[in-house]
């Protein structure tokens, strides 16, 4: 079991106010890493933390054994390391999805520009956007928009992916259809996500593992695949969370 991120001990907050208290958690490479919990537990703030945009004291986050802050400031980090899909996609809208696509490959590699395009290429072709690299981003649809995003996330084949509730403003199909190239993905690449989310259908589809944020204790009370917890969780809250309050403790 090779660990390929590693949190120690983290408290959240901001100014005095306490988000959550002594996380610790690990996740291994390639397993589908689900983040999840109820609306305004922390999900989203331990997701920025996770990606060096809300900085902790030393030694609390730790990306293959190496402390995050001796990491989040080398050239790269973002893009090579990582890469993000963000909640609306944050795809430029002035640029084409070719484009869009390019811009890490522009900025952080010295490949000449038909490299970039057959990268380009490859990457739009991956996430099933083939014939789209033209297209502008209010010209597709949101689904699209998204599977874009992904595609620019994955530009210079991170170790890791970062997804901000991916199935957000989708409907059940176009959320599908993501789950199922997020698995395709995995498989394929053998790349390791990372995935915030409150989408149910989502969580039993692709998760390998949830770790649940509990707004009530502040911290994290339940570790596990989501079938196991629904299963066996003596826990009210994620029993609720995960039945959406049909199942009763």
């Amino acid at each position: 079991m090779v660990i390929k991120i590693s949190v120690k001990n983290l408290n959240m907050s901001y100014g005095n106010y306490v988000v959550m208290n002594d996380l610790s958690f690990d996740v291994q490479q390639g397993e589908i890493f689900l983040i999840v919990g109820q609306s305004g537990c922390g999900k989203s703030t331990l997701l920025r933390y996770l990606l060096g945009l809300k900085r902790v004291g030393r030694h609390k986050i730790f990306y293959d054994g190496t402390d995050m802050n001796s990491m989040v400031n080398v050239p790269g980090f973002y893009g090579k390391k990582i890469g993000v899909l963000y909640q609306g996609g944050a795809l430029w809208s002035s640029m084409t999805l070719a484009e869009n696509v390019a811009l890490p490959l522009e900025t952080y590699t010295p490949l000449s520009k038909k490299e970039i395009e057959e990268i380009v290429a490859l990457k739009l072709s991956l996430v099933g956007l083939k014939g789209f690299e033209d297209f502008y981003p209010s010209q597709i649809s949101g689904g699209m928009q998204k599977r874009a995003g992904l595609a620019r996330a994955m530009a210079l084949d991170p170790e890791i992916l970062f997804f901000d509730e991916p199935s957000a403003g989708l409907d059940s199909v176009s959320a599908k259809r993501l789950d199922d190239l997020i698995l395709e993905l995995k498989e394929s690449l053998g790349v390791t996500i990372v995935i915030v989310t409150h989408d149910l259908a989502s969580i039993f589809a692709i998760g390998t593992r949830v770790v649940y944020l509990d707004v009530e204790s502040k911290t994290i009370t339940a570790m596990g695949t989501p079938h196991e917890l629904l299963a066996s969780s003596n826990d009210p809250n994620v029993i609720a969370f995960l039945s959406r309050g049909t199942k009763a403790v």
